[in-house]
């Protein structure tokens, strides 16, 4: 299977260049790709987490119980 290929443009004479990728920078997008879903599954769990603690902090209010202190530092008063 061939690799990928890109488009490039030269804006000065509008000639269009169909290019193969070389096997490097398919590593690379790979790599990219890999670490973009990584970030993404972190700052997924870290917005459950803090949705989490957002959701025990309010039905501590409503309880009447006290907070721990990461529930009153999600509060904003």
């Amino acid at each position: 299977m061939p690799n990928p290929t890109r488009i490039e443009i030269n804006c000065t004479t509008g000639v269009e260049s169909i290019i193969e990728l070389t096997d490097a920078e398919v590593a690379q997008m790979q790599t990219d790709a890999q670490e973009a879903a990584e970030r993404r599954a972190e700052e997924d769990a870290a917005a459950a987490a803090l949705a989490n603690l957002k959701a025990s902090a309010k039905a501590k209010l409503v309880a009447g119980t006290p907070l721990t202190e990461a529930e009153a530092n999600t509060l904003v008063l």
